[in-house]
């Protein structure tokens, strides 16, 4: 017989992994009553750090800037210039510095996706 600490029974975790599948498959918000979702974290929240720290160019600088990029543009804003890219942002109400940033890209340019803009924003690759 198993004496854990665990407060919830096995078919509890069945249905909260039931309920989370189609978020963690989708990674947006999957239900119809605003309500239900999650809160965002603030932009005033502290950062929480999961590595080491690094300046422009570095993986980490890379990484942060990919997630960014990747909480307020979905593929189906790509392939893109930075003009369309900078409305996508605002239309989402990305953090004002990366919207500044995508904006300063030379217009010219056309990104396939995420990773090639993430890349000239943080002067890696």
């Amino acid at each position: 017989m198993q004496r854990g600490s665990d407060r919830l029974n096995v078919h509890r975790d069945d249905e909260m992994k039931h309920e989370l599948k189609g978020l963690l498959r989708s990674g947006h918000p999957t239900r119809a009553e605003e309500w239900h979702d999650p809160e965002p974290a603030a932009d005033d929240d502290p950062e929480v750090t999961g590595g080491p720290v690094g300046g422009i160019g570095s993986p980490a600088s890379l990484e942060k800037v990919r997630l960014e990029l990747a909480r307020s543009l979905n593929r189906s804003a790509f392939p893109a210039r930075p003009g369309e890219l900078v409305s996508a942002l605002r239309r989402d109400n990305a953090p004002d510095p990366l919207v500044d940033a995508v904006a300063e890209l030379p217009r010219g340019e056309r990104f396939r996706n995420v990773q090639q803009l993430a890349e000239a924003l943080s002067g890696g690759g």
